[in-house]
């Protein structure tokens, strides 16, 4: 199959936008033009990355949306948007305001409304929110935090390695605004959960995530409940937070595929 269609991804915190590299080409292959843009100030490399922290700092989520929503402003067709954790929460901002044909949102970080707030989540985020000043920051995990947060259902030996190719510092404001979220009215992590006139929407999810448990994504789905456009949801029992750059990650972007192709897109 060949279609026109762009397909943007969005990666997360403390992953470089090259870790979607296999999946870029896969969906290439497939017929799509596909492109993977890093947050607004990130270094095209994940050493130059590393190197300049303070390039990719005090990025909050209205930032990122608007980075993108002016990356999609020069295509010339509403993309798919392919996102992980916060990458997903921009994929979904992205597609209720209109901006996008549909989205894969994968192990999406907490939107507005969404309750459950699981004690693996806050072991995760335990090295932004120790310091306040972290919120203009950007803040890097170490190896066995990564474990922690991305590897607990793969070897040691592979987050490590995972760890090594991907990992970079991540900006503490998107976290600081998502954990006020449910106090903020105009909080930038609300998104139209009830715009029937949107593109579909497919919620992944790995049940052994710690980052972003299946409660999590369960409760974002309900958050759905009202609106009459395509919101489906798929899981992976075994899979963790890593399930897009680990040795399984070509099982998910099947999925993916096949979800977009039974759409017509």
């Amino acid at each position: 199959m060949t279609t026109e269609t762009p397909v943007l991804f969005i990666h997360g915190l403390w992953l470089h936008a090259t870790s979607w590299a296999p999946w870029t080409e896969l969906f290439t292959d497939a017929g799509y033009r596909t492109a993977a843009p890093g947050w607004p100030g990130e270094p095209d490399t994940v050493e130059g990355a590393r190197a300049e922290p303070e390039a990719i700092a005090d990025h909050g989520i209205d930032d990122v949306v608007a980075h993108y929503a002016k990356i999609i402003d020069g295509l010339d067709a509403k993309p798919i948007l392919v996102g992980h954790s916060f990458g997903g929460m921009i994929a979904q901002k992205l597609l209720g305001q209109d901006l996008a044909a549909a989205a894969v949102a994968i192990d999406a970080a907490q939107i507005k409304g969404v309750l459950p707030l699981p004690l693996s989540s806050l072991r995760v985020t335990f090295p932004v929110f120790k310091n306040p000043a972290n919120r203009h920051r950007a803040v890097s995990l170490t190896a066995e935090q990564f474990r922690y947060a991305f590897g607990n259902a793969i070897s040691e030996q592979e987050s490590d390695e995972l760890f090594e190719r991907w990992a970079i510092p991540a900006p503490g404001k998107p976290l600081f605004e998502a954990a006020a979220a449910n106090f903020d009215p105009h909080s930038p992590a609300k998104v139209a959960v009830g715009n029937d006139r949107r593109g579909p929407l497919l919620l992944m999810m790995g049940g052994r995530d710690h980052t972003v448990p299946e409660a999590v994504t369960r409760a974002t789905l309900k958050q759905y409940r009202h609106s009459e456009a395509v919101t489906d949801i798929h899981e992976f029992p075994d899979r963790a937070h890593s399930l897009t750059i680990d040795h399984g990650w070509r099982e998910v972007a099947d999925v993916a595929l096949g979800w977009l192709r039974q759409h017509g897109l």
